[in-house]
Parts: structure tokens; C-alpha cells; sequence
């Protein structure tokens, strides 16, 4: 097939060249060059804009980092609502439910030519790199059926619901889960450092213990114990997805106790460490407090 992409970042670039290796063309625009010259050299066709890849593609897809950008992209001067030939835009972005059902709805507005889906991915850099993605998407099921021969080639897709703004919903609170659990077992490995346990060894008992959860099981062995910090995902995005869950949820009149402790440490560490750090440096933040490092290269104590 023909196809677009706009947003050519750390998840972007790696589903570009899935979708090339499926056999697709792909057009693609990101603001920066650096990311474009990467596409195009794995083959992907330059476009000088996202109005340029709507002109020559009738599905273009999307993986750009916050609501105002995706709302510029699909409906600013030089927008894909604006193009000529497109007539779905599948948006893979972590946006929140509100700003789908508002792109949505301007793009019917405008006339309906341009349908979006909204199809939230989880799984990060290694799963969009090895088609290991879980997609969430919710569109009308005959728009399903179109885009599904597409979107296979990122992973195992689910369709949750036939409203814009569902798939963010279920984005939203999986990426608050997981913060979450990255948070509490922050505490719980500073403290048992604190207490003069091996690191290695407390996760060897947790991950086969009522304990055992996502961070324990991949964040901290990949990211933390060796102090490489590097497991892919931003401090600034992390904190960007659970403030969005969070307000979603009141919004809806649900309180969300836990939820609002969890975004106040993820604000603490973008205040800290900066949007840019990897958000498994949460940790560092109870460090500084207990005067210890979860160092699985050798424990101190």
C-alpha cells in the first residue's frame, strides 16, 4: 500500500521501517531533518510537510508526543485535513481521550472526507522495533477492517470500542499502572538497600513472589541495577501520560488517590532530572533521601 507517516521520533522511525519491510510505501515528514534523512535512508519517500504526505497518501499515520502537536498536525494550515488525497489518519500517539474526540470531531466538521483512528500503542522502543506492539483502537468497525492489513505490522492489535477517544482511555490507564509500579518498587528496593539486602537478590525473590510486577520484572534489571538508565521511555512523556489520566479521571468525577501520589513523583522527577531523563530515574529521587544506590554491579550500602 501507499502510505503516510508524520512524527519520525524514537517510536516513528523504527514503525516506519516495519511498515517498509511489510512491502508498503511509505511517505513521511517530522520537523526534524536529522529524523527524515534516517527514514528516507532505510527507503521511505521525504515530504516537505503533513499536508505534502496527505497529498499523496490516502492513509497516513501518526506518532507524534503531545495533544497540541497531534492537533496542529492534523488540522493546522499545513495539516493532513488539508491534503488532497488522504482519507483516514491513524494516530499512534498517547494523547487522552478528550483531544481524539476534539480532532474528531473537527474533522468531521470540516466535511468528513479525513476519519481518524484512534490507535494508542504500548510496548515502546524494543516492541516497535520487533512488531511486538499491543495497538488499542477504536473506530467504527468497517474503518477497522480497512486499517487492520496496516496496522498488523506493529504487533497484536485490539479493537476496544467504536468511539473516538476509547483507545486513549485504555492508553491512559495502562501507562498509569505502570508508573505506578515503578514507583512503589522504587521505594521498596531503596529501602531494601537501606536495610543492607543485594538488589539481585531482592528481585529474584519478588519476581517469583505476590510482589512481582512490571518494573521489577524488566525496569530495574535492564535499566536501574546496571545504572545505565536508558530503558527508552522520557520522565517528561511519563509524566505527561499519567497527569492525562489523572485529569480524565476527574473529570469523570472519579477520584484518583494513588494516581495523583504517583503523578506528583513523576513531577518531582521531571523537576529533578529533567523531561529528557528516562523515567526509570524515579529512582534516584528516593536514593537521594535514604543516601543509597540499587547498584546490582556492587551494593552499597
Amino acid at each position: 500500500m501507499e502510505l503516510g507517516f508524520v512524527g519520525l521520533g524514537r517510536m516513528g522511525n523504527p514503525m516506519v521501517v516495519r511498515l517498509l519491510e511489510a512491502g508498503h510505501t511509505v511517505h513521511v515528514f517530522d520537523t526534524s531533518e536529522q529524523a527524515v534523512a534516517i527514514a528516507t535512508q532505510r527507503g521511505a519517500k521525504p515530504c516537505s510537510s503533513a499536508r505534502d504526505v496527505a497529498d499523496k497518501a490516502e492513509i497516513v499515520l501518526t506518532s507524534l508526543p503531545t495533544p497540541d502537536i497531534v492537533q496542529k498536525v492534523m488540522l493546522g494550515e499545513d495539516g493532513l485535513a488539508r491534503g488532497s488525497r488522504a482519507t483516514t489518519v491513524i494516530d499512534l500517539s498517547t494523547t487522552g481521550p478528550r483531544t481524539a474526540i476534539a480532532v474528531a470531531k473537527a474533522l468531521a466538521d470540516a466535511g468528513g472526507r479525513v476519519t481518524m483512528v484512534d490507535s494508542p500503542v504500548s510496548g515502546g522502543i524494543t516492541g516497535a522495533e520487533k512488531g511486538t506492539l499491543a495497538l488499542m483502537v477504536s473506530c467504527p468497525k468497517a474503518i477497522f477492517e480497512q486499517v487492520e492489513p496496516v496496522l498488523k505490522s506493529f504487533g497484536k492489535i485490539f479493537h476496544v470500542g467504536e468511539e473516538p477517544g476509547q483507545g486513549q482511555t485504555l492508553k491512559l490507564a495502562n501507562n498509569l499502572l505502570a508508573a505506578a509500579a515503578l514507583a512503589v518498587s522504587s521505594e521498596v528496593m531503596v529501602m531494601g538497600v537501606k536495610a543492607g539486602l543485594d538488589p539481585q537478590t531482592m528481585i529474584d525473590v519478588i519476581n517469583v513472589s505476590s510482589g512481582s510486577n512490571t518494573a521489577i520484572r524488566d525496569k530495574f534489571p535492564r535499566a536501574v541495577l546496571t545504572r545505565t538508565f536508558d530503558y527508552g521511555f522520557s520522565t517528561g512523556l511519563s509524566f505527561k501520560d499519567v497527569r492525562l489520566c489523572v485529569e480524565e479521571a476527574e473529570a469523570m468525577g472519579i477520584p484518583m488517590v494513588v494516581g495523583g501520589a504517583v503523578r506528583q513523583f513523576l513531577s518531582m522527577t521531571n523537576a529533578t532530572y529533567g523531561a529528557g531523563s528516562d523515567f526509570t530515574e524515579m529512582v534516584k529521587l528516593v536514593e537521594g533521601w535514604a543516601g543509597v544506590e540499587v547498584d546490582g554491579r556492587k551494593a552499597k550500602v
